[in-house]
């Protein structure tokens, strides 16, 4: 017979930090324990980690969801959570590390051995021209070589000149630059911005309209400058014909996978097979979770040969984070069991 706890825990940003939706200073998560009442000492643990304005997951009703899930958690498949992305993550991680021995160990592979490396890039977060290219020379000095700037909160002749300025020091063989819009731009001032913006070669940029907008996406996508990423378009689609109906019309250049707001790695795995039927490119991010979160999601990314840099964090944004065998080695991301 299953057991099942949970417990709730406010992450604490070590310093504010700058999204397109406000500025952070903390994000809450929940845990989920599961064991085998005969074998109390072997457990696996898993995230629910929703964002509040982003994720599909009634925030309010996450407690009471919770409660009802472990309550029944030897028949949690007849437990109602589709409408709960971030529960499904957090279940189904909990699930295969108790599976495989409670010792963190989502997927056996040679990364979760610590044998593989995950080529990562560098995020940098919203901020003032001064302290965004501060950023960027600390990444740069990291020995990153791939760098993701949010964009679309600030003044855009700031974000150009920040851009320029890097472009000034570092081509694109030297330096790949990806955007993300976070849906920050309406049609026809995204169209004038892709265009300015493809002067200083840039690999991608992420969600440059706001989700929902089929239509104007697939005319952007079919004539843009900079190929597009769909990142939070994908977040409200949970049926996998859908999926399909949505590629298969935006058609665009690539598509990310947060498995943490998409609910866990089967319903990620739906996105990938779609995604490969129209040859379209993709990689997966972390989406602000704690380093169990990060754990599970970068486990499942080694699962795939995917050479491009993926946007998984490294752990080092919270005060109180949960310890970690995660560590970041200038541009990849390796465990060290050690």
């Amino acid at each position: 017979m299953l057991k099942a706890v949970f417990t709730d825990h406010d992450l604490d940003f070590i310093k504010p930090s700058g999204t397109s939706r406000g500025i952070l200073l903390n994000k809450r998560s929940w845990f989920i324990k599961v064991w085998d009442e005969n074998h109390p000492t072997i457990y696996g643990i898993g995230e629910c980690s929703p964002i509040e304005g982003l994720s599909l997951d009634p925030i309010p009703l996450m407690h009471s969801k919770l409660l009802e899930l472990i309550a029944n958690i030897n028949d949690y498949k007849t437990i109602d959570i589709s409408n709960f992305p971030s529960i499904q993550f957090g279940l189904e991680t909990a699930l295969l590390d108790l599976k495989n021995g409670g010792e963190k160990i989502i997927f056996n592979n040679h990364f979760s051995k610590g044998d593989q490396l995950i080529y990562i890039n560098g995020l940098i977060w919203m901020d003032n021209k001064e302290k965004m290219l501060k950023q960027v020379r600390l990444k740069i000095e990291q020995g990153f070589k791939c760098l993701k700037l949010k964009i679309g909160a600030i003044n855009f002749e700031d974000e150009l000149s920040i851009i320029k300025s890097i472009r000034e020091q570092f081509n694109k063989d030297e330096l790949e630059l990806r955007l993300d819009a976070n849906g920050a731009f309406d049609l026809e001032s995204a169209k004038t911005k892709l265009k300015e913006l493809s002067a200083y070669n840039i690999h991608s940029i992420e969600q440059p309209i706001y989700p929902g907008q089929y239509n104007q996406m697939k005319e952007l996508c079919s004539s843009t400058p900079i190929p597009i990423a769909l990142d939070e378009e994908l977040i409200p689609i949970t049926d996998k014909l859908q999926k399909d109906d949505l590629i298969s019309y935006v058609h665009p250049q690539y598509i990310i996978l947060k498995p943490g707001l998409l609910g866990g790695f089967k319903k990620s795995k739906e996105w990938i097979s779609v995604a490969e039927k129209y040859n379209i490119d993709w990689w997966i991010t972390s989406a602000l979770e704690s380093n169990i979160g990060l754990n599970a999601i970068a486990q499942f990314t080694a699962q795939f040969k995917n050479n491009l840099p993926q946007g998984l964090g490294t752990g080092k944004i919270y005060s109180n984070n949960i310890p970690s065998f995660l560590n970041q080695k200038g541009e990849y991301l390796k465990i060290d069991r050690n």
